[in-house]
């Protein structure tokens, strides 16, 4: 005890002590690492001043950047492409029946120039071959199915027997990958008629599974007679707005000369109606459906709904190259220039 207590004054001199030289000593200490810290501060590099935003584009310029993209794709036109679509196919002849051999089957199909798409495409083009004979001929058409689905072809606008109808588990069974079926008939009614899928055709039809077949009559009508025949497909399917299975400016022009009467048959494959506007001259309507009409009639503007077939004349008296377009206008153009369901008719001067 006497121990303890003796030494208790020192010590607590001693802790005195050393508490007030810890206090002496910690404002040093606290000002080193301050002055650390602003040493360490003072090294770091100042940031760059914020780059000044550029000023908004005046409304000069943005005209001019539209013009030029608009210039750009008429300047273009007709777009070179790999394929072409809707090309007439000759048959072979077996006695006395026309014979048609057509393989369905997936491809890349360049609708305008740098891109390409997944079609499903009638030996190998898109629409398909077109195929073109005449009223009262025997025809036999083969189908090979190179799918990875079963399909079928249906004769649009045709009135043929029943079991040629060509729409699976009603009047036949499905043409499943890797097999073939015939169809073999007489043709019957003269007339702009089709040829597409009739199986998941929302989604056959749409890739390129379609073609126009054109019957010719036995007696045509003198009326009738034109220089220019030309077939024009429209579609709407998961190539996006076409006519002959190419957008513009990959579209192909109308060609004629001045004094010439042009047949313009439009077939709509689509699933949206496409009003087909001609600048410059008028369109005389001579049929629907195949059938003629009883008191042709002018336009300048022309309805196609879906599945519709109309036949145009057109006289071409107007030199010139004359826009042709839908005019559904988000069809055809937008702030980038013209695309889509739009080509030309174009009528070079007659010479003298």
């Amino acid at each position: 005890m006497s121990e303890t207590a003796s030494s208790s004054p020192a010590s607590r001199r001693s802790f005195i002590r050393q508490g007030t030289a810890a206090a002496v000593a910690l404002p040093a200490v606290v000002s080193t690492l301050a002055a650390c810290g602003e040493t360490k501060a003072s090294a770091v590099p100042p940031k760059d001043p914020k780059p000044a935003t550029p000023p908004p584009p005046s409304a000069q310029q943005k005209a001019d950047q539209m013009d030029a993209m608009h210039e750009k794709g008429i300047k273009a036109f007709p777009a070179k492409t790999e394929g072409k679509g809707n090309q007439l196919m000759e048959p072979k002849m077996e006695g006395r029946v026309k014979v048609y051999d057509l393989a369905a089957e997936e491809l890349q199909w360049e609708v305008e120039a740098g891109r390409k798409v997944k079609a499903w495409a009638y030996n190998g083009q898109v629409p398909g071959p077109q195929i073109r004979v005449r009223e009262g001929d025997r025809v036999r058409i083969n189908l090979t199915n190179k799918l990875p689905e079963s399909t079928s072809i249906h004769f649009h606008g045709l009135e043929l027997p029943n079991d040629q109808d060509g729409v699976p588990f009603i009047t036949q069974p499905p043409v499943k990958p890797g097999e073939s079926y015939t169809y073999e008939f007489t043709v019957p009614n003269a007339g702009s008629h089709m040829y597409h899928s009739h199986h998941n055709a929302a989604i056959q039809v749409g890739q390129g599974l379609l073609g126009a077949f054109v019957v010719e009559p036995k007696r045509p009508l003198a009326a009738h007679k034109a220089e220019v025949d030309y077939v024009m497909v429209l579609n709407d399917g998961y190539h996006g707005y076409t006519l002959n299975g190419k957008s513009f400016p990959a579209t192909e022009p109308v060609v004629c000369t001045q004094g010439q009467v042009v047949r313009l048959r439009f077939m709509n494959e689509g699933m949206m109606i496409h009003p087909m506007h001609l600048h410059g001259m008028h369109m005389t309507v001579i049929a629907k459906d195949g059938w003629d009409q009883p008191a042709p009639w002018k336009c300048d503007t022309l309805n196609v709904a879906p599945g519709e077939r109309w036949d145009v004349l057109v006289k071409a008296t107007n030199p010139g190259t004359w826009a042709f377009h839908c005019h559904i206008l988000p069809h055809a153009e937008s702030e980038h220039g013209m695309f889509g369901m739009v080509t030309a008719l174009v009528v070079k001067p007659a010479v003298a």
